[in-house]
């Protein structure tokens, strides 16, 4: 996020977007945050691309700052290539189609009381946060799986890829925002098939409220408030909220996220809300929509705990919070198959998206589908601290996107020693190209040394 003099700034943003983002600074500053929305330059990658990867022995060089590896130090060169990379933010590509229409969707229907844009959004913030951030400010419990080495991407002990992009949603609060977007690269390691990456995008939204502000349409509203003394958590709330705060949070919550699945879906969609957990929100949902015949899970929501909101300063309000996937609404709203295909760089992609309007339908056109090539690779495992993304994390690291699935198709324990393998079957197939078998088995025989002498397995091959 660049800085701008306030003149500059008003010549290159239209006039209720100005507005919106004099406002927010102006309150911020009158409520003595420390850090405006206008001075977010610390969290913003803006400018910054993967050639600002470097990697040694000793330490990580990521969007200009230096972290020194220790024994959580897990990421790969091959995944430290994409930072930088923002898609989201590529004029045409259908991640950033997906991203501007929903910013379109805000902007258009959620206004100000002077006219400006209601919701603020932030789509350059730096993907690098700490355990603190990611974990620690959502109330992620220190024993919680997600924060396993073997399901992030971790600098070093204190430093991590973000995994979602709500490691954002505390400072935006603290900094005086009411209501805003955050749009980023989140990393996870995860298996290997046509739906999963390490590497994808999200959006998250916030919305909080005063007293005022929820209980201004109800009738003697000035007599509700949002809080109670109490200290009992029942399925509908929360200790600290009133009942009648958190129905009408929950109303209106749905009904936004509603009104955005029909914008992108269309009017007729089905909806339905299933009740879930997360640690961060109670009580929480998953949204799920009918799409040519079928439920899909596109979004996750809820009222967000109190203690996030009290610890970012603002513990006068109530809020909720909604996270949810661009590949995944890109994918099923333009019909492409693989997730690979958001980064490929062929012309007969990307010219599909080159569109009239952000609004304009299409659906992607499958290039030709060249054949695929198996190779199976078996081995012992490590004694102990193996896991199966540790294995997939290598086959990404050495096969990249030439690898199209990878499956667990064996296991087997010996009876005498206790000893365990794994089969793998690779599916290989590129995006672009037919591969030769000659090629896949270069690669492949790298994946089974690199089993060897990274992971400490031992070969069935």
């Amino acid at each position: 996020m660049r800085m701008y003099h306030r003149g500059c700034l008003q010549a290159l943003l239209p006039e209720s977007v100005y507005k919106h983002c004099l406002y927010n600074c102006v309150r911020a500053r009158w409520r003595g945050v420390a850090h405006s929305p206008c001075s977010l330059r610390s969290l913003s990658s803006d400018g910054l691309t993967s050639q600002s990867v470097v990697v040694k022995q000793n330490s990580v060089k990521v969007l200009g700052q230096t972290y020194d590896r220790d024994q959580y130090t897990n990421i790969t060169p091959k995944i430290l290539s994409k930072v930088g990379r923002n898609l989201h933010n590529q004029p045409h590509h259908p991640l950033w189609i997906i991203k501007e229409r929903i910013k379109s969707h805000f902007y258009s229907s959620y206004m100000g009381r002077w006219g400006n844009p209601l919701f603020s959004v932030y789509d350059n913030l730096n993907p690098v946060v700490t355990v603190e951030q990611n974990f620690d400010s959502l109330l992620i419990p220190k024993d919680h799986p997600s924060r396993k080495k073997g399901d992030n991407y971790y600098l070093n002990h204190n430093t991590l890829l973000r995994a979602h992009t709500s490691a954002h949603q505390r400072e935006l609060v603290r900094s005086g925002l009411d209501a805003f977007l955050v749009v980023g690269d989140v990393y996870r390691r995860d298996e290997i098939d046509a739906s999963h990456y390490p590497v994808f995008h999200q959006m998250e939204g916030v919305r909080l409220f005063s007293n005022h502000e929820l209980f201004a349409k109800v009738t003697n509203g000035e007599e509700l408030s949002l809080f109670e003394k109490g200290d009992r958590r029942t399925p509908q709330k929360q200790e600290s909220h009133t009942l009648e705060a958190v129905k009408l949070v929950e109303f209106n919550l749905k009904q936004t996220l509603t009104g955005l699945v029909r914008r992108l879906f269309g009017e007729e969609l089905e909806i339905r809300w299933v009740e879930c957990y997360f640690p961060f929100t109670h009580p929480s949902f998953e949204m799920e929509v009918r799409f040519q015949g079928e439920w899909l899970e596109v979004l996750g929501c809820g009222v967000m705990e109190q203690e996030i909101v009290h610890s970012a300063g603002a513990e006068d309000k109530v809020g909720w919070a909604f996270g949810l996937g661009l590949e995944r609404l890109a994918m099923v709203l333009y019909s492409i198959p693989d997730i690979r295909m958001f980064w490929s760089e062929d012309e007969r992609f990307l010219k599909q998206f080159c569109l009239p309007s952000i609004e304009h339908s299409v659906t992607f056109q499958v290039l030709s589908k060249f054949p695929p090539l198996w190779n199976d690779i078996s081995f012992w495992l490590p004694t102990e601290g193996y896991t199966d993304n540790d294995f997939y994390d290598l086959v990404r690291s050495i096969g990249g996107d030439l690898v199209e699935k990878v499956a667990l198709v064996d296991k087997f324990t010996h009876p005498k020693s206790k000893r365990t393998s794994h089969c793998y079957r690779i599916t290989y197939r590129h995006t672009d190209r037919t591969l030769t078998q000659e090629e896949v088995r270069t690669v492949h025989q790298e994946i089974e040394q690199a089993v060897e002498q990274q992971l400490g397995g031992e070969g069935r091959y």
